[in-house]
């Protein structure tokens, strides 16, 4: 499956522990990162400064569902299952 450009939910639903750069400390659950744009791409697709965790993402149907708010409402469900 191909990320739905604009889509976002991989860079706000999950908590993030590597440092992102605008966000030495990584990123809480919840949270936009402040490196997704006002279209929801990320600004460092591509680069060397993208973190590992991001860079490893795959899109995968059954995270990502048929919309974005699926994506989120799935992300969300996972992280909240492997926070404790």
């Amino acid at each position: 499956m191909q990320c739905r450009l604009g889509c976002g939910a991989c860079c706000i639903a999950p908590s993030i522990t590597s440092p992102i750069p605008g966000m030495p400390e990584g990123k809480p659950a919840g949270v936009r990162c402040v490196q997704l744009d006002e279209r929801n791409l990320c600004r460092l697709f591509g680069s060397p400064e993208r973190p590992a965790v991001c860079a490893g993402f795959t899109a995968e149907h059954w995270v990502c569902g048929d919309s974005n708010a699926q994506a989120l409402a799935t992300l969300t469900l996972l992280e909240g299952a492997t926070c404790a």
